[in-house]
């Protein structure tokens, strides 16, 4: 009977306290026929021991150990540790179409690369693997949070000995899976909440949960196919942010959401929004990353205070700072990922399936996606034409 070893690996991406697979999915997916190994002081971050690990049937080793016993290595953000065997299968989330240079790497020595940013996530049964939709509810919610704690005000309209304070005013901006989730957190804790989204569909989803939705005048309908926003086009871009300036002045706390796996966030939040602000306002960027963000001024991470006295918070990788949580919802996303792919011990490709071929960047050395085949094969015109 053939045996496929999943390998875990340490993190070693900066801030990363996350761990793709956890204790109690060890023993989810631990049968005759697969086994897994973890390297020592992966799951540190999220509150795993290698204690826990071994007590729900994993062996314990070193980066080398894993890497020289591991068919399939699961990881959470891109990793190309030393010592990749050919053939190896990676799993994670590698945002392939910006990260050209780590895929022609792994495409060298034949690995194949599963990133979970690619799954078709309108998929019914591949709502188990959505990664994406599972960390950005975690992030939603911590969004919420991390906004009131930066708000030196109270979220909720309190009456005391000492008077009456107000509730705090808040504007989420992109009503997908995060703002859906950092509209419940507002809205539970006291804060008077308003949403926007280019799709007018997302109105009904918004007022569901008690909060008020934004109409703007400058975009019609920014719908696209499947449910999910298109991409503006410059006269609409520049009209929506214009519009969205004058209202974003009236509110305390501003949370934008709105990130596109592979490619620069629109700026919804403009110099000119943030200098419309109150004195003590916070603006949180949940986009915020390498390819930059929703708001104009943000830095990737972190948090600083413009000179109008507004706390602009680059906040892209929260589901970090709810480790335990976090890395319990991935890992149950990755462990139907491995039920998918491995099949009586073995794992089996097939880039002709509908969800396979979509989350497989490259297989035995070939690009699967042809999208991926033109990203890279333009890095490889790009980094000619600046030689």
């Amino acid at each position: 009977m053939a045996v496929t070893t999943v390998g875990v690996i340490r993190e070693r991406y900066p801030g990363e306290n996350r761990v793709a697979i956890t204790p109690d999915v060890v023993t989810r997916i631990s049968t005759d026929d697969v086994t897994v190994i973890v390297e020592s002081g992966a799951g540190t971050g999220s509150r795993f021991s290698d204690e826990d690990y071994r007590t729900a049937g994993a062996r314990i080793g070193s980066l080398k150990e894993v890497i020289d016993n591991a068919s399939v290595i699961c990881c959470v953000n891109p990793a190309e540790p030393d010592g990749l065997r050919t053939g190896q299968i990676l799993i994670g989330v590698f945002e392939p179409l910006h990260r050209t240079d780590l895929i022609k790497r792994l495409q060298a020595i034949e690995a194949t690369v599963v990133s979970l940013d690619l799954l078709p996530r309108k998929l019914s049964r591949a709502q188990s693997m959505d990664v994406l939709s599972s960390q950005a509810n975690i992030a939603g919610y911590k969004a919420a949070l991390v906004a009131a704690d930066a708000y030196g005000r109270y979220f909720p309209m309190l009456t005391t000995a000492a008077g009456t304070s107000q509730p705090a005013t808040v504007l989420i901006l992109g009503t997908g899976v995060a703002g859906l989730s950092a509209i419940g957190t507002a809205r539970r804790l006291g804060a008077v909440v308003t949403a926007y989204d280019v799709r007018p569909e997302a109105k009904g989803e918004v007022e569901s949960l008690g909060a008020r939705f934004l109409e703007l005048t400058s975009v019609a309908s920014g719908s696209g196919e499947g449910g999910y926003a298109r991409q503006l086009t410059e006269t609409e871009r520049e009209a929506q942010q214009a519009e969205l300036a004058e209202a974003i002045g009236r509110f305390d706390v501003v949370i934008t959401t709105a990130k596109v796996p592979g490619r620069k966030p629109p700026i919804l939040v403009t110099e000119d929004a943030v200098a419309r602000m109150r004195p003590g306002a916070v603006v949180v960027d949940m986009a915020a990353g390498e390819l930059g963000g929703n708001v104009a001024q943000v830095k990737s991470e972190g948090s600083f205070e413009t000179d109008n006295g507004v706390t602009i918070i680059g906040a892209g990788n929260l589901p970090s700072q709810m480790a335990p949580a976090a890395s319990t919802a991935y890992a149950r996303n990755i462990s139907a990922v491995l039920k998918h792919l491995i099949v009586d011990g073995t794992v089996h490709v097939d880039t002709d399936e509908e969800i396979t071929g979509q989350i497989v960047v490259t297989h035995q050395g070939r690009p699967v996606s042809p999208a991926l085949a033109d990203a890279l094969t333009e890095s490889t015109d790009q980094a000619g034409d600046s030689a």
